[in-house]
């Protein structure tokens, strides 16, 4: 049977829908049809893509096929998955990939497979898809391939990470953008002055001021912003009958941030602390790194990638930017948060405004490559140790110089493989320390060209 009561004709008609007493706000509000859909029109507006080929499939062409919506939380995917089902007129099963297993998902296809033979469409929908493992997700394959159903699923993560790569290849994948402040501000008004589903009923009067702070502090996320604004509805209602920006500071509370610790904004946002490091952008970094810091994220998590960006952007142009850092990293241990975050802070301002150098860091991967691409030369004699009579005999440390007792502690040796000799992988930069550790090394090659000629 349909998840819903009424039948659509066309894309127009809203079917009218029960719901539980005190159900939610975002639940009573959710659109119904096509038409009360705001937001994605790069979709869903008249004459595009999606929007066609739903309308189409409405009218028995079977153009639709299965899909992932891909967007962040509060935007729309299980509404727009039972507007789709609504105007396809498809029976519709909502499946959780939190609560379902394999038997579950099995017995689910059988069922759907049955109504196929009788003629029966058959949209399964799943929220979060991206919590299934691989086993999981193949065993909606073969249902998929033959058409006995129609999957739609909703991710907040990247399909190309976490969808497996046989379903995905059987599916189009729509990315749903975050609605604007001025939409869902909009949408706020609305759920105001509605009186069958929304907050009519209470007479409440709401400052656009307020709508829009709720809206701002939604992070485009609707069904957030519906949640604030029945809070925010029942402190006015306790008071003065209006909701401004007082009522709507109270009411949000704290921001609501779009984060998963394992998921893609998770790795968004350390990029773009790293990158801003990189660009010398300390006001950029300070954002990045307290938009982490809010979000829960693990100080010793955001310590160990400051180490990191002061060995790999720093290095050798600003050597005391690694002590630095370890430094923070051991405040943070010693403090905890929010306290030690500052020295966290400090350190990131510092890796902005030192010179930068990742010469070490090229030069180190540049051998690491030399070492997976050429043969494994052996060490050359003069080179190794020769602790007992035989390697003596074997001509093992013949030819070694002792750097220190050398004119200017450089010694006429070279110290690579025959094979390799004369390559060179450090190419220091002209910045901060690493302009005087360039001016060594010429000296260093200067005095071993003298020598070597002189010999």
């Amino acid at each position: 049977m349909s998840l819903f009561d009424g039948e659509l004709e066309g894309s127009q008609r809203a079917p009218k829908r029960s719901f539980a007493e005190g159900a939610p706000l975002a639940e009573r509000m959710r659109p119904r049809t096509l038409d009360e859909y705001v937001g994605q029109e790069r979709l869903l507006g008249p004459g595009k893509p999606l929007r066609v080929q739903i309308e189409r499939d409405s009218q028995g062409t079977g153009e639709l096929g299965s899909m992932i919506l891909w967007g962040p939380p509060g935007v729309g995917k299980t509404t727009l998955a039972k507007i789709i089902a609504e105007t396809t007129r498809a029976n519709f099963i909502e499946f959780s990939a939190v609560m379902s297993g394999i038997k579950e998902i099995k017995q689910v296809m059988v069922d759907a497979a049955r109504a196929a033979e009788m003629h029966a469409r058959t949209i399964l929908f799943i929220d979060e898809i991206h919590r299934f493992n691989k086993a999981q997700q193949d065993a909606f394959l073969p249902y998929v391939e033959r058409g006995s159903i129609r999957l739609i699923g909703a991710t907040t993560e990247n399909p190309s990470f976490e969808i497996v790569s046989a379903l995905l290849s059987r599916c189009r994948v729509y990315v749903l953008e975050a609605l604007s402040e001025e939409r869902i501000a909009e949408l706020l008004r609305k759920a105001l002055e509605d009186e069958e589903r929304g907050l009519g009923a209470m007479k409440l009067t709401a400052d656009d001021e307020a709508l829009a702070l709720i809206a701002s502090y939604s992070n485009g996320d609707c069904r957030a912003a519906y949640n604030t604004l029945e809070v925010a509805a029942q402190l006015a209602a306790a008071g003065t009958q209006h909701i401004d920006k007082a009522v709507a500071t109270e009411a949000v509370q704290q921001r609501v941030l779009i984060y998963d610790k394992s998921g893609e904004e998770h790795y968004n946002l350390i990029s773009a602390l790293h990158k801003s490091v990189r660009n010398s952008d300390p006001d950029a970094a300070l954002y990045w790194l307290a938009r982490m810091f809010a979000s829960g994220e693990d100080p010793l998590y955001l310590a160990r990638r400051v180490v990191r960006m002061a060995v790999e952007d720093i290095g050798l142009a600003a050597p005391e930017a690694l002590n630095l850092c370890l430094s923070a990293k051991e405040t943070i241990d010693f403090l905890g948060s929010p306290e030690g975050d500052l020295a966290l802070a400090e350190a990131v301002v510092y890796l902005c405004l030192a010179p930068k150098s990742n010469s070490v860091y090229t030069a180190y991967g540049a051998a690491k490559a030399e070492i997976e691409h050429t043969r494994q030369e052996p060490v050359p004699m003069h080179l190794r140790n020769a602790p007992t009579r035989l390697m003596k005999e074997l001509d093992y440390g013949k030819g070694y110089k002792y750097a220190h007792d050398e004119e200017g502690k450089v010694a006429d040796m070279d110290c690579l493989p025959d094979s390799l000799k004369g390559r060179t992988y450090y190419h220091p930069t002209q910045e901060g320390r690493e302009k005087l550790l360039a001016q060594r090394l010429e000296e260093i090659r200067r005095i071993r060209s003298a020598k070597h000629a002189g010999g």
